[in-house]
């Protein structure tokens, strides 16, 4: 059985909100619809829809009195739903309160939640044959609608379902069922023709017509539900259809969006599953050898792969959902990828053909807007997954200072950054800062605008080589003894002890490290 909060996240956040819910939340029985002036017969249990609850005095009277019949949630459309007056009335009924999206046709959603309490127990084994085989069945049905071959097909064009008569098709249709997504050709001749901005704007079927390449022509109908484009549906026509056959095509979208939801309520749980299994190899505590058997880890070498969304104009949610999707399509037969935090994390095997390797060529050549950090941890045992992850934190919080602008970066490939950073942290929390003569230069740079810190840098990176260092500041190497030689006479400072020099040469490395990280 589902409480309300369960409910809520199995139908998903396109069509419903919580807005209270009670510390103790009842399990969900069914569906009941409260009609306008009468009294809802209502059960413990109960979602009651405010289907023609349009005023907050009716709002509030319906909380109430669900509160008193025991039912476990009231739901309600904007901006019923959100007013202060009735989110108090629910709070002192200790009843949920729901907000149901403004876009969301009340039958659609009786449907939905009705599906979704009849499968609240289930298998991988039985979600996969129940969910999508629903969608082939009802690709099947779509099929015969428009007696042209179908696909059913997600936001990311990858085919979740197809019909029979697939032979009947062309060269592209062919490619893009093997694939089980379109190829990146075939979508950017679509996109050239606009068939991707029409499909984000309307909801009605658009009309592809043939292409010079033999590509036959297509009918296309967006999926929509509460205002999100879930997918499309694409049939392969002979020619131009009539407006009836069209009409009917475009008026399967809302049942098929219905049965989309529910496969991604599945898929979503089967997801959350996973990832907290991911979480639980990531900490290495309690439980993680269960975790590895569930998930069926093979046992050989892995690495995490640590990933950060940069801060931009966009959701970053969105860009971690994205990419989330990208990495499960693009790598392994169930790859191991988990959220905490901000942060997204892959575990994936260290080998050439469906691990590492792959993943990493794919993700240095992938153009993603805005460009992640990526960091990447060692290769070691299932049961050191822990490290890896600790150390590929440790390599982004190394990109996000900006001294590695890789667009992946490997643990073992930058040890020498990561001695300095750690060098230079442990050095500042020392406080060796304020030892020996860098404190009177440092000073006389400030006030005198003289430049003795970063000459002395340049003179022990490159010792007996003023050219070089000379360079470095980018100024003639006369200048530069010259500046040699007044500091020399400002400090007292045997620049011929190694000692000394290896000392300055610390102290001037975490600085700079300090003040860029």
């Amino acid at each position: 059985m589902l409480d309300v909060r369960a409910l809520v996240d199995r139908v998903g956040p396109t069509l419903l909100r919580a807005v209270v819910v009670p510390e103790s939340t009842t399990c969900v029985g069914d569906v009941v619809i409260a009609e306008p002036d009468q009294h809802p017969a209502v059960v413990d249990g109960d979602l009651v829809l405010g289907v023609a609850v349009a005023d907050r005095e009716h709002a509030a009277a319906l909380v109430r009195t669900c509160g008193d019949l025991g039912a476990a949630a009231v739901l309600l459309k904007p901006p019923v739903a959100a007013d202060e007056h009735i989110t108090a009335a629910a709070e002192e009924a200790d009843v949920a309160l729901v907000e149901v999206r403004p876009e969301t046709a009340w039958a659609q959603l009786v449907w939905l939640i009705r599906a979704a309490l009849a499968r609240t127990d289930f298998d991988e084994a039985d979600a996969r044959s129940t969910g999508v085989g629903d969608l082939f069945r009802l690709a099947d049905a779509v099929a015969d609608v428009v007696d042209a071959p179908v696909t059913i097909e997600d936001a990311h064009s990858q085919v979740l379902a197809y019909s029979a008569r697939q032979d009947l098709t062309d060269p592209a249709r062919v490619s893009t069922i093997m694939g089980r997504r379109q190829p990146d050709d075939v979508l950017a001749k679509f996109r050239a023709r606009g068939t991707f901005r029409k499909l984000s704007k309307g909801s009605s079927a658009i009309f592809v017509p043939a292409q010079q390449d033999g590509t036959l022509p297509r009918l296309v109908v967006p999926i929509r539900m509460g205002g999100e484009l879930l997918g499309s549906m694409w049939a392969v026509v002979p020619d131009q259809v009539s407006d009836e056959r069209a009409t009917a095509f475009a008026d399967t979208a809302p049942l098929v969006a219905l049965q989309l939801l529910r496969w991604r309520a599945v898929a979503d749980a089967e997801r959350r599953h996973s990832a907290e299994q991911v979480r639980l190899l990531l900490d290495g505590g309690e439980g993680w050898r269960v975790a590895a058997n569930e998930l069926a880890v093979p046992n050989e070498l892995h690495r995490v792969i640590a990933i950060e969304m940069p801060a931009s104009d966009g959701p970053a949610e969105g860009h971690r959902l994205a990419l989330w999707e990208w990495i499960t399509r693009g790598i392994g037969r169930r790859p191991l990828v988990t959220e905490i935090g901000a942060m997204l994390y892959a575990v994936v095997p260290d080998r050439d053909r469906g691990g590492w390797q792959e993943l990493r060529t794919a993700l240095a050549s992938h153009d993603m807007s805005p460009r992640p950090l990526i960091a990447v941890g060692t290769a070691v045992a299932v049961a050191e997954l822990p490290q890896s992850r600790s150390q590929a934190e440790e390599l982004v919080s190394l990109l996000r200072t900006g001294h590695l602008q890789e667009r992946v970066a490997v643990y073992e490939d930058y040890w020498h950054l990561l001695v300095l950073s750690r060098m230079a942290g442990a050095a500042t929390d020392a406080g060796i800062g304020s030892l020996g003569p860098l404190a009177l230069l440092r000073e006389h740079d400030r006030t005198q605008g003289t430049e003795y810190l970063a000459t002395l840098r340049a003179w022990l990176r490159h010792p007996g080589d003023p050219r070089q260092a000379s360079r470095e500041l980018r100024v003639h190497p006369n200048t530069f003894r010259y500046r040699m030689k007044r500091l020399t006479q400002l400090v007292d400072i045997d620049l011929d002890d190694p000692d000394v020099r290896s000392a300055l040469l610390v102290q001037l490395l975490a600085e700079r490290w300090a003040q860029h990280g």
